[in-house]
């Protein structure tokens, strides 16, 4: 198998276990391809329960119809690279290989991000508590400190991209990393918060306004899953 598959295939199977954005039956099995499909979650609130900082019609477009286009996008790739790899066709399943990055870390981020979120007339909003404040505070100084550091980060994404708060595997200490277009978050971190930078989250509500988009979506953070992720 190429270098490029070789690469690919590792990091994106364990953001697909990690995340739940893929069903056991069709995880990615050493370095081929179990046969199987990966599915559009559904949502745990309706479109327009995180108005007003997120129009329903923003969130039924993102989730129906971007995130949808991921997961077919994976699927697609997911079978072009098996048949290329049954006819030992590997420098084909290689230049797949970038199709699979790019929709199968569509699909693991946008799962990821609406878990993030919740309607703030119920988990949404407010700060952390407990460990996670705790090492939030140790990291950034307090949390005032570290949003406007994540607003900052975010502001400078050029095009399309997320910002992600992490936790480093090894030493446990929380960053902010910044991923362009649908690369996923592999290797020494584990993503905790991500969001969404690309234009298809915002741009029908806030316009070119996006700094009042990164303000907005503090008030539907969901710190609970938050810190399940950090625990």
């Amino acid at each position: 198998m190429s270098s490029a598959l070789l690469r690919t295939v590792p990091a994106l199977r364990g953001a697909l276990r990690a995340s739940g954005a893929i069903k056991p039956a069709a995880a990615l099995a050493s370095t081929s391809f179990v046969r199987g499909k990966a599915t559009l979650p559904d949502l745990p609130y309706d479109y327009n329960a995180l108005e007003p900082y997120i129009s329903s019609k923003i969130m039924e477009l993102h989730h129906k119809k971007h995130h949808q286009t991921y997961v077919t996008g994976l699927n697609t790739a997911l079978e072009n690279i098996a048949k290329a790899e049954e006819k030992g066709d590997f420098t084909k399943a290689a230049s797949i290989a970038p199709l699979l990055n790019f929709h199968g870390g569509g699909h693991v981020n946008h799962t990821l991000f609406w878990e993030n979120l919740a309607p703030a007339s119920r988990e949404g909003g407010g700060e952390p508590t407990g460990d996670l404040k705790k090492a939030i505070e140790d990291d950034f100084g307090s949390f005032d400190d570290f949003r406007k550091q994540m607003n900052t980060t975010l502001a400078g994404i050029q095009g399309s991209g997320w910002a992600w708060l992490v936790k480093d595997k090894e030493s446990d200490t929380l960053s902010i990393v910044t991923r362009a277009n649908q690369d996923p978050v592999t290797g020494a971190f584990e993503p905790l918060l991500g969001i969404d930078a690309w234009e298809h989250a915002y741009y029908l509500q806030y316009e070119n306004r996006k700094a009042e988009y990164f303000d907005a979506i503090w008030n539907i953070i969901n710190w609970k899953t938050v810190a399940k992720r950090h625990d």
